[in-house]
């Protein structure tokens, strides 16, 4: 018999989360409810608004794509129009980025996926392809089952340097890890699904390309004046659901009726009853979460790896900046930073009238923790000498600055991870319907991917408690 008002936990206040949060009461029959539970005393995860030197800045994520990967709207746009806040998205002003090469700045090469070229002519600037390595076997790249690492393919293919110079900076950006050990499928799947039909990478790369068409001038990214913070409030103003922070749920056990959660410090746990849980957390905490009432999964889950980064920001009075969005650095340069943004350049609506520019830089590889371990202080002196050393000239020392290090961040993605993840979560919808894992990287990167992973576990909750969607 189906209850009259159902109990849903959301272990999680990032934004799959809170998305999931949305869609319950939304689709939810009325009256269900919700309570978010959150380890940390901040929700949204990885989205997070600051200030430095008296105005707003992100301190984590600071876009959403615009289009999803078939060309219509993305769940991050939807979720802002669901929330009233389409008429805060605003597009960068400047689009053009960089790379480092040879300690210099050049322009990335247009025409390309992620870095992999569809035109081999375009990146001769950055990087020299292997001359007819990318011949037409008679066969397509990749089988139609099979996954292998975006740098395998693209060194049999490309070379060296087209790796090196342009797909590693590109994916290291987005993931902090390198193109050798970062899946196909899991991180390009656009490029995956026709690597399985054409027999050339450039026909693979061209025909990616064909299957989301943007139309001319259409911006690709957006963010929120105001911050990516009001995407996060809205969200939980419209979920009306039950908030708790700092609130650590240690275990899960299986009931009767559905779940027990054990919640707070082992000598003053609390004990709370719901019919359903959404399990919004990384894979780690996923895990041990569910080592009780799913081992196997539990297993499958905590094979996925994470790599931890730290966000450098600085307001530096009036530095002469090029006209760029930022740059990227492959890791082959030998620096610290592997990405920068240069905000106040990037986006118009973050000028400033005091002239101050706003400059962030990402540092952290995969397998590199130990450079993250410098003090504040050090860290920001590296990456104020470093941005130095790539725009030829001596910054002026900042007027305010801010480091923000995110550990475990950012998924490591290794081939077969798709196919891991899909067993995981049909062992687990076999066994306990009625608990369902979202976001915090299995699904991708990227709010658009976190949003529309967290939508779909709230559908999935509603199916498995067998009540009628709103």
């Amino acid at each position: 018999m189906t209850r009259q008002r159902w109990r849903v936990a959301v272990v999680g206040g990032g934004i799959a989360g809170l998305a999931a949060a949305v869609r319950l009461r939304d689709r939810a029959p009325a009256g269900t409810e919700i309570t978010v539970y959150e380890q940390s005393g901040a929700l949204g995860g990885k989205l997070r608004t600051g200030q430095l030197a008296g105005q707003q800045v992100e301190f984590g994520a600071e876009s959403f794509l615009m289009r999803d990967p078939t060309g219509a709207e993305s769940a991050a746009v939807a979720l802002a129009r669901r929330l009233g806040l389409a008429d805060r998205i605003v597009h960068p002003t400047v689009g053009q980025a960089a790379l480092v090469i040879d300690g210099g700045l050049r322009a990335i090469p247009g025409g390309t996926l992620v870095g992999v070229p569809g035109d081999l002519d375009r990146v001769a600037t950055v990087a020299r392809p292997a001359a007819d390595a990318d011949a037409d076997g008679g066969r397509p790249l990749v089988g139609p089952d099979a996954d292998v690492s975006v740098g395998a393919l693209v060194r049999s293919r490309f070379g060296d340097e087209v790796v090196e110079r342009l797909v590693d900076p590109m994916l290291g950006g987005v993931y902090a890890g390198r193109a050798d050990d970062l899946s196909l499928v899991t991180t390009m799947p656009a490029l995956a699904r026709t690597a399985r039909v054409e027999h050339t990478l450039v026909g693979a790369v061209r025909a990616a390309q064909a299957a989301a068409p943007r139309a001319p001038g259409a911006p690709v990214f957006g963010t929120l004046a105001g911050g990516l913070g009001t995407l996060v409030e809205a969200a939980v103003t419209a979920s009306g659901a039950t908030v708790r922070r700092d609130a650590a749920v240690r275990e899960l056990t299986a009931t009767t009726t559905g779940w027990r959660l054990t919640v707070g410090s082992t000598r003053d746990a609390e004990l709370v009853d719901v019919d359903a849980v959404v399990l919004a957390v990384p894979a780690r905490p996923a895990a041990r979460l569910l080592a009780g009432p799913a081992p196997e999964v539990a297993a499958g889950v905590g094979e996925l790896d994470y790599a931890s980064v730290a966000l450098v920001t600085m307001a530096l009075p009036q530095p002469p900046l090029p006209e760029l969005s930022g740059f990227l650095v492959p890791s082959t340069e030998g620096l610290l930073i592997k990405a920068a943004t240069f905000f106040t350049t990037k986006w118009g609506h973050l000028r400033r009238p005091d002239g101050l520019a706003v400059v962030r830089a990402s540092v952290g590889r995969y397998g590199e923790e130990a450079h993250l371990q410098q003090p504040d202080a050090d860290l920001a002196a590296t990456v104020h000498r470093e941005l130095s050393a790539v725009l030829g000239t001596p910054l002026p020392a900042p007027v305010d600055g801010h480091v923000q290090r995110w550990g475990g961040a950012l998924p490591q993605y290794t081939p077969g991870h798709a196919d891991r993840l899909a067993a995981a979560r049909t062992a687990l919808r076999a066994a306990h319907p009625t608990l369902v894992l979202a976001g915090a990287g299995y699904d991708g990167v990227g709010i658009p991917v976190c949003v529309r992973s967290g939508e779909t576990a709230a559908e999935e909750i509603i199916t498995a408690l067998g009540g009628s969607a709103r």
